[in-house]
């Protein structure tokens, strides 16, 4: 299971509640619920509108004019007309016949998430459905009910199908869940146990259940809250990393950013200088040294992590759109038209999971880069062999190297973009798909590889800055090399590295790191 992620929003051991009532959810109020166990809770208003959509839905069943996904069939069979009297039927046919997921199980962060926009979606009033299959979505949260979600069966158009279809199946008694204790249990006696009743499916709800972008999005919004952190700490690393080759900030000055005005670009130079004042290892040779520049992977630094945080400012931008969004198929429009459109249709946030692992994947490669020129003594500016201080018996840092060069290589892998990848589906009606939910899924994966390579650079860069003891880092690399230190002994005879490095990734995933810098010269920035 991937390594539980950031720490910020957890001052609180009780989130604030949200408030579903369409428009107005935030990134930050989806990783509150997902990660962080807030409740939930469907606004008045939400639910007045989904009252009103759900009567037309009636209306439409009582009248003998065909609609998409509440008198007919789905997909390719849109032309086969389903009698009034088997429409509920309908739906609870097709959320069963789309539950058809395989291989390993969703995390179920990833399954509340999913659960929550669902719930965002439909309370605005554009799908035909009724407040008590929201209500019920947002009780599953609270009561800790996640539906077992697996891995494989969504082309991201018509959404998160069978996704989707396993978490409506739990609404309908069936299907698994994950109690709060982590155990998998049949749906049907969990929601007994909680106190809670299925809901009985009508005409068009069990379409309006599934046909949303609803996990590739939580899947973003999880991305781009954690990525918003592990930008600052790549920073960090960077740093610390300057210091430990004896590299210089001047090439982070602001006058020299200016002649390129890229607003990443400035924002993580400035965050360098911040994070470099007063280091008496960089003033130390400001004079006398014969080095005209260094080299690409610090003098660029700033211009390879603002291109990632531009890449994530865009994102951002996508998924506050997202957010705002119906995504549905039919949608209900409150003149009683009920219209076919491509809503569904999950090109907007694919495209930003692929851009998002691409910039991961450079953030990977530069860190990779700086720590291969501590480690070799021809290019470390005096630093012993692999850093390791009685090099030759022992091997210091050697190999967690290659660790990192693994997983750096393995992170160009996921910025392989997903969302170019289309096949037709549904006898040719879904023509072309998406595949956004495989670009999320890589995505994650993306995140969780950047945390340990920078993890390995932090380790690295922190054994660099002590051997060059008795010059002292600057307040803020100081700070982080302190709360490492506390986890992770200095330079030494060789040892078992791997708790070491998984200790160093845990102080990033928690937030020890970055808390520890900010609180000594107050936020970095991202854009």
């Amino acid at each position: 299971m991937l390594l539980h992620r950031m720490k910020h929003m957890t001052a609180s051991l009780q989130p604030s509640p949200v408030v579903v009532d369409g428009p107005g959810l935030t990134i930050d109020d989806v990783v509150a619920v997902a990660r962080h166990g807030a409740t939930a809770t469907l606004g008045d208003r939400a639910r007045v509108a989904m009252r009103a959509s759900a009567a037309l839905i009636d209306g439409f069943v009582a009248g003998d004019h065909p609609v998409y996904g509440v008198t007919t069939g789905f997909g390719s069979l849109a032309n086969t007309v389903i009698p009034a009297e088997r429409t509920a039927e309908l739906q609870v046919a097709l959320v069963r016949s789309h539950a058809t997921g395989m291989g390993d199980t969703v995390e179920p962060e990833v399954v509340r998430a999913l659960l929550l926009l669902r719930a965002r979606s439909l309370a605005m009033g554009y799908s035909g459905a009724r407040p008590e299959l929201v209500e019920l979505q947002l009780a599953l949260l609270a009561a800790g009910l996640t539906p077992v979600v697996r891995e494989h069966g969504s082309l991201g158009a018509s959404g998160d199908l069978a996704p989707l279809s396993h978490c409506a199946l739990a609404l309908i008694g069936e299907g698994e869940v994950w109690d709060r204790s982590g155990t998998l249990v049949p749906t049907g006696p969990a929601l007994a146990q909680a106190g809670l009743a299925p809901v009985t499916l009508r005409a068009k709800e069990g379409l309006a259940l599934i046909n949303g972008t609803d996990g590739i999005l939580g899947m973003l919004c999880l991305a781009l809250h954690d990525l918003s952190s592990l930008a600052r700490v790549a920073d960090i690393t960077a740093a610390m990393t300057v210091e430990g080759l004896l590299g210089t900030d001047r090439a982070f000055a602001a006058d020299l950013q200016a002649l390129r005005p890229q607003v990443g670009q400035a924002a993580s130079a400035r965050n360098l200088t911040r994070l470099l004042a007063g280091s008496a290892i960089v003033a130390s040779h400001r004079e006398g040294d014969t080095r005209v520049q260094d080299a690409y992977s610090l003098r660029c630094t700033p211009q390879v992590h603002g291109a990632a945080l531009d890449t994530i400012a865009h994102a951002r931008t996508i998924a506050e759109r997202e957010l705002e969004a119906a995504i549905d198929n039919p949608m209900i429009l409150l003149d009683g038209r009920v219209e076919s459109c491509g809503n569904f249709h999950g090109a907007p946030v694919g495209f930003v999971c692929d851009f998002l692992a691409i910039a991961a994947s450079e953030l990977c490669a530069i860190a990779e880069r700086r720590t291969d020129r501590m480690l070799d003594r021809a290019r470390s500016q005096g630093l012993p062999p692999f850093l390791a201080p009685d090099a030759g018996v022992n091997s210091g840092l050697m190999i967690a190297h290659y660790t990192q060069a693994a997983m750096a290589m393995e992170a160009k892998r996921f910025a392989v973009p997903a969302s170019t990848e289309s096949l037709p589906t549904s006898a040719m009606q879904e023509d072309h798909v998406s595949n956004g939910w495989a670009a999320a899924r890589k995505l994650r994966r993306s995140v969780d590889t950047l945390r340990r390579v920078l993890a390995v650079e932090l380790v690295c860069a922190g054994a660099a800055i002590d051997l060059r003891a008795p010059l002292q880092p600057a307040a803020a690399t100081g700070a982080a090399l302190a709360v490492l230190r506390e986890r992770v002994a200095g330079p030494g005879p060789d040892r078992w590295w791997s708790p070491d490095l998984r200790a160093a990734e845990q102080l990033i995933a928690d937030g020890t790191v970055l808390d520890a810098v900010e609180s000594t010269i107050e936020t970095l920035e991202v854009v």
